[in-house]
């Protein structure tokens, strides 16, 4: 394997030394934490997407309805 890349026996030590340290209990309570956690994490990452196309929306209608407010200034310039 190449150096620097963790390879499957160096998993195994590392949750041998877990397990020591947390004990077999606190180990899933543990891992249930860091789960919850990383589903918040997706979470509020999908809701920061949807307020960030949201906003761009807002922006592109804002950007429209003032082309279209342009356009009919000229037209009705034109008409006076």
């Amino acid at each position: 394997m190449l150096p620097g890349v963790i390879e499957p026996w160096h998993l195994v030590i590392i949750l041998i030394i877990a397990l020591v340290i947390f004990g077999p209990g606190k180990l899933g309570d543990v891992g249930g934490a860091l789960g919850r956690g990383i589903k918040e994490f997706r979470t509020s990452m999908t809701i920061e997407e949807g307020k960030e196309k949201t906003s761009d929306e807002k922006a592109a209608e804002a950007a429209k309805k003032e082309s279209s407010d342009k356009a009919s200034e000229k037209v009705s310039d034109k008409v006076s």
